[in-house]
């Protein structure tokens, strides 16, 4: 069976999953421009994490059971297909990537890609199938990330676990954040094809500090720069809990609403950015 069917397979799946680390508190008033600040760093965040779960995504259409040293020779002749710009080179299990070293597309799940990334197969049986993945420089035009992840999953509980440790870059004016986090993802409404469905928490340090993130069963497009719909619940650096809710407003924008202390702002987002209503 491969690894892309059995996930296309799957309904949305209900997970419990630990919450972010409570803080403090803080009951002062939200303003607009704290609700733009959440925003923006959740929306950057988020854009970092769709990149790097369609370079996930493609490096797992290979064979269950088999040996890990085949299954990399699977994946290098799958991206041979989907990605001919890639130029691969192929050591044991380990399969590495520079995007954009040949002529032809690099276009995949919406996503340019440029720069380089490392697979390794490190178990492929019908018990467990673990991936680490190494990004150098990875791009698609919009973010940069660099950083490492190690995904799990297998037949019996067949969700994908994602724990990642990235730094990432919005190439347009520099802004970067690094961090940490623990998702798990399936195929949204059953086909992976369409997006993604993401729980569990993230953590990272921006510009103005630390801010942690629970993410409630969220809906990921490929495309999409924030989710189509889920909720958020942020800590921010200045100790006060957001929740920030997601809803497809038309094709290329989504409403996002920042709540806190019976404050409310929304704004719109889409691949241009974020626009207060």
């Amino acid at each position: 069976m491969r690894i892309t069917r059995l996930l296309a397979s799957l309904a949305f799946v209900s997970l419990t999953l630990p919450a972010c680390a409570s803080k403090t508190g803080n009951d002062e008033a939200l303003s607009q421009s704290e609700a733009l600040e959440a925003v923006e760093e959740s929306s950057l965040s988020s854009q970092a994490n769709n990149l790097t779960s369609a370079s996930i995504e493609i490096a797992t259409n290979f064979t269950i059971g088999g040996a890990v040293e085949a299954a990399a020779t699977q994946l290098r002749t799958f991206i041979a297909t989907q990605l001919p710009c890639a130029e691969t080179t192929l050591v044991g299990s380990t399969l590495s990537i520079t995007y954009g070293a040949r002529p032809g597309s690099c276009v995949y799940r919406g996503h340019t890609f440029s720069g380089k990334s490392q697979v390794k197969v490190t178990r492929n049986d019908a018990g467990s199938i673990v991936v680490d993945h190494t990004w150098t420089d990875f791009s698609n035009g919009i973010v940069k990330v660099n950083g490492t992840a190690e995904v799990t999953w297998n037949t019996a509980t067949p969700t994908r676990r994602v724990a990642h440790d990235v730094t990432w870059t919005r190439i347009s004016d520099g802004r970067s954040g690094h961090g940490t986090g623990n998702r798990t993802q399936t195929a949204l409404a059953g086909d992976i094809a369409a997006g993604f469905t993401d729980s569990g928490t993230l953590g990272w340090t921006g510009p103005h500090g630390r801010w942690d993130l629970s993410i409630q069963g969220v809906e990921m497009r490929w495309k999409d720069p924030v989710p189509q719909a889920g909720t958020y619940v942020l800590e921010t650096p200045k100790d006060k809990t957001l929740t920030v809710t997601y809803s497809r407003v038309d094709a290329d924008s989504i409403k996002v609403t920042a709540t806190a202390n019976g404050h409310s702002f929304s704004f719109d987002v889409n691949a241009l950015g974020v626009h207060a209503r």
